[in-house]
């Protein structure tokens, strides 16, 4: 196919999905446009030798031993929502409430906590902003472009421009006044943005104040997406399959009564996983992933000429029969009974995080997250669609529910 004048190639094949994903010298990711590049340059659009000394840098603090860190922020930021949940169904004992707004909000509470050591209120104005600008840019993107459009000083682009500097201002002031503190001598914090200026300290060669800002503006904006997105449709599936929502609970209850879910249970619940893989396969965070080759590339029985871009979709690849069967559209966790590589026949056909030395670095991050407010979820409430629930996947950068998740909520006997 053709994504304007540049030749798109969709790769569908695991051996060769395999040899894109390994070697990623020779398929580096595309050049991004601009508007992408503008609401989060990290990890995710860096290559080469840049992106080894990042991701070198960040590594340390997705540590397991660091996640276990930060299960008291998980905790805490799902308590105040399902809490509140609690309130509003306390009369009636159920209610109807759109919870894709409420999980973007706990999630969004997360990384401010996990990330920065603040609360939801310091991020709330950078979520707000980076939120209406990632509108915005999907929009231009959608219209027919104009190279340099971007640079006429039109509302939208004025708007754009306002909203990256008070982003990067107020990103920056968090920043700043970490490095302070550790100038200082005070102890580096377990968040996130302390065990990254730590590992950047101790770097020969560490990254760049502005270099910093990005992956900050990363951690923000991909950080609650993935894990958003996941929990909604999460909800919203075990909504209409009442039967795995049953089941699941009767695992959470066995595991962890009414009491605060800990690490050490987290790994023994195996429906709860084999649910959370069955959305991420059904509806996974990114639909497409791509890469460019610059040179003549022989990739199994293809050669590739030089300037063609490569695709893979995960969503195209997940419900693929060929590879899946005649259920691939179904929902049926039953497939990840013996985890993932059982079901994959340890091809690559499963890759909701990426695959390879590019996967996800926040993978354990948003699964371990996910897991929590599930449980709790599944401790506090039963859960049905409404009537009034529009089923609209459509992505801004990851997919999203169009119309909201409206839900109705009972209290848990």
């Amino acid at each position: 196919m053709w994504k304007g004048p540049t030749p798109r190639v969709n790769i569908t094949n695991p051996e060769q999905l395999k040899e894109i994903f390994s070697k990623i010298n020779d398929y580096p990711k595309p050049a991004f446009h601009p508007l992408v590049k503008s609401l989060a340059d990290g990890l995710v659009t860096l290559g080469g030798g840049k992106w080894a000394r990042h991701r070198k840098t960040i590594n340390p603090a997705f540590h397991m031993e660091k996640l276990k860190l930060a299960l008291p922020a998980f905790y805490s930021s799902s308590a105040e929502i399902f809490d509140r949940w609690e309130k509003f169904i306390s009369v009636a004992r159920s209610g109807e409430i759109d919870v894709w707004i409420d999980i973007q909000n706990l999630t969004r509470d997360v990384i401010s906590r996990t990330a920065f050591g603040s609360s939801f209120e310091e991020g709330k104005r950078i979520f707000k902003l980076q939120e209406e600008k990632a509108l915005l840019a999907v929009k231009a993107l959608q219209s027919v472009y104009v190279p340099g459009w971007r640079f006429v000083p039109t509302s939208v682009n004025r708007r754009m421009k306002n909203i990256e500097k008070e982003v990067r201002a107020l990103v920056m002031d968090i920043v700043r006044r970490r490095e302070k503190a550790m100038k200082a001598g005070e102890a580096a914090s377990d968040d996130l943005l302390g065990l990254l200026l730590e590992s950047n300290m101790k770097e020969n060669v560490g990254m760049s104040l502005h270099e910093v800002i990005e992956e900050c503006k990363l951690f923000y904006f991909v950080g609650q997406e993935t894990t958003s997105v996941l929990l909604v449709w999460t909800m919203v599936l075990l909504s209409a399959h009442s039967d795995w929502q049953a089941r699941a609970r009767e695992e959470v209850l066995q595991v962890f009564g009414s009491r605060k879910p800990d690490f050490d249970g987290l790994s023994q619940l195996k429906i709860v996983t084999m649910i959370l893989n069955e959305v991420l396969w059904l509806y996974p965070p990114v639909i497409l992933l791509e890469c460019k080759v610059h040179k003549e590339t022989k990739l199994g029985k293809l050669t590739i000429p030089p300037g063609v871009q490569l695709s893979a979709s995960p969503l195209l690849i997940h419900r693929d029969k060929e590879l899946w069967g005649e259920d691939a559209d179904d929902f049926e966790p039953e497939r990840f009974a013996e985890g993932v590589s059982r079901a994959t026949k340890n091809q690559v056909s499963f890759f909701p995080f990426g695959w390879g030395p590019r996967i996800c670095i926040g993978q354990n991050f948003a699964l371990i997250e996910a897991k929590i407010a599930l449980a709790m979820i599944l401790q506090r409430f039963t859960f049905a669609l409404s009537p009034s629930y529009v089923h609209g996947p459509f992505t801004v950068f990851t997919l999203q529910p169009q119309y909201g998740a409206q839900i109705i909520l009972h209290k848990a006997n």
